[in-house]
């Protein structure tokens, strides 16, 4: 029986590792029943009474923990999610990056749910996580996830001061683009509607269109009278990939402030969106019941079962350490020689583990400076194709390679990716708009979204993400 579940053990944690492997990679893991096995075999009282005193098994529990909540999460079962995402919380274990990932999705169902002030905890925590890992990157971006429910709380003043702290420190563009997208938010919060289209204009002179920043115009729009431009932005959003919740908003606007439809018009926009509340409110009911679980969790009394497993193996250890002692001095003192030569020898091997770390994370970070750096002096250029050789697809792919870490080959070779698809990628990762992106292909307009999408589902992403996974992809490999 203990070889038998030795060897269940060992599975579960080889397909954690698996999952683990394929996450740092940028691709899914599709066997979920493997992974949903794995985190019922760790959740169970035999490993987790064996995880206080096995690091590594807590660790694996958490990353489970982590994984299974967040496919959980993708198919639309958030309570469900929120409990494996506390049971991580729980593992006693100090891998501060997962930990940070854990809290960031719990303050994310907050969010959905309404919950803002509980939502920013979440956050919070999350930042401090990833700010004790000396991920400083991960932690603006928590930063600003703290200065956006803020923003939601109407407390654009504390929302504004948190952002400040990101302008010190933090020269990411993408963190940068982010605050701008809160500071609207706070503003229309605020009721003050020219900063909101004032920071929107800014997002999308950027090269940042997405739905929020587009119905958050809309609805400054609407709420300035200025009715034209609310339908026209509210338009544009349902034009392209959105959230059901932006999706919900802009339909309001198109059903309200739109006078140049026809009744039908007006009564198919109407369904639209009663359809989607309906998807709202129950998503919003499921939101809710999870963070219960959550708020049940943070009042609940701490278990003190694993405190009192220690102090009993204590005792048990510490009378079998007595007795070997009194009769066994001289091997005792023997292996104590041994131990102390091996934690030597460990010491050495962490501290040479710990300085190429730190080299391979100062290697990375250089490296994607100089990718982000060479794709805004692309993207700002006045001929990009020249540039690119876009005419000679080797010599492009020799150039983005160059310039990109080999990012070209990296797709032809793991992806098998065609032409049209290497050139998507590169153009994406410049960080082209989606018109710049249709007249440099060329391709048109309204299908360049759809071959977005394509892409980067072959790549395990999505269309919207796609930029920040290419990036990834060239710096990490």
């Amino acid at each position: 029986m203990m070889a038998c579940t030795s060897s269940v053990r060992r599975e579960a944690q080889e397909t954690v590792v698996q999952v683990d492997s394929l996450w740092r990679a940028g691709e899914a893991y599709t066997d979920s029943a493997a992974l949903a096995k794995a985190y019922e075999t760790l959740s169970s009282s035999r490993y987790q009474l064996l995880s206080i005193f096995n690091k590594q098994l807590a660790t694996d529990y958490a990353h489970a923990c982590y994984h299974y909540g967040k496919l959980l999460r993708a198919k639309e079962n958030p309570a469900a999610a929120m409990e494996c995402f506390i049971n991580a919380t729980h593992a006693r274990t100090s891998d501060y990056p997962i930990l940070g990932r854990v809290y960031s999705n719990m303050g994310s169902i907050c969010h959905l749910a309404n919950e803002f002030s509980l939502s920013y905890d979440m956050y919070s925590k999350s930042s401090e996580l990833f700010l004790r890992n000396g991920d400083s990157l991960n932690y603006y971006y928590a930063l600003n996830d703290m200065a956006f429910e803020l923003a939601w709380q109407k407390k654009k003043k504390e929302a504004y001061g948190m952002m400040d702290i990101i302008y010190k420190h933090c020269k990411d563009i993408y963190v940068f683009a982010k605050t701008i997208e809160t500071k609207a938010i706070a503003c229309k919060m605020a009721e003050q509607y020219d900063s909101t289209l004032y920071y929107t204009s800014q997002s999308l002179a950027l090269g940042f269109s997405s739905s929020s920043i587009l119905l958050n115009r809309a609805q400054a729009f609407s709420l300035m009278g200025m009715k034209d431009s609310a339908v026209h932005y509210a338009t544009l959003l349902l034009s392209v990939h959105a959230d059901i919740y932006d999706q919900c908003n802009a339909l309001y606007i198109l059903t309200q402030e739109d006078t140049t439809q026809n009744i039908s018009e007006v009564r198919v926009y109407a369904a639209d969106r009663a359809d989607t509340q309906k998807l709202i409110e129950h998503r919003r009911s499921r939101c809710a019941q999870a963070v219960q679980l959550l708020e049940q969790d943070l009042l609940r009394k701490p278990d003190l079962t694993w405190l009192y497993a220690i102090i009993a193996t204590l005792v048990i250890v510490g009378a079998s350490i007595g007795l070997y002692v009194r009769n066994k001095r001289k091997q005792h003192q023997l292996l104590s020689q041994k131990n102390n030569d091996l934690e030597k020898a460990t010491s050495f091997v962490q501290e040479k583990y710990n300085k190429l770390n730190d080299r391979y994370q100062t290697h990375c970070k250089q490296l994607e400076d100089n990718i982000i750096q060479k794709c805004t002096l692309l993207r700002n250029g006045q001929n990009l194709k020249t540039e690119l050789s876009w005419t000679d697809y080797e010599q492009m792919s020799a150039i983005a390679d160059k310039h990109f870490n080999l990012l070209a080959s990296k797709l032809r070779r793991k992806h098998s990716f065609k032409e049209k698809e290497v050139r998507l990628c590169v153009l994406t990762l410049i960080g082209m708009s989606r018109a710049d992106i249709a007249d440099t292909l060329p391709y048109a307009v309204n299908s360049v979204g759809k071959l977005k999408d394509e892409t980067a589902k072959k790549l395990g992403t999505t269309g919207k993400n796609l930029h920040d996974f290419l990036l990834k992809m060239a710096v990490e490999g």
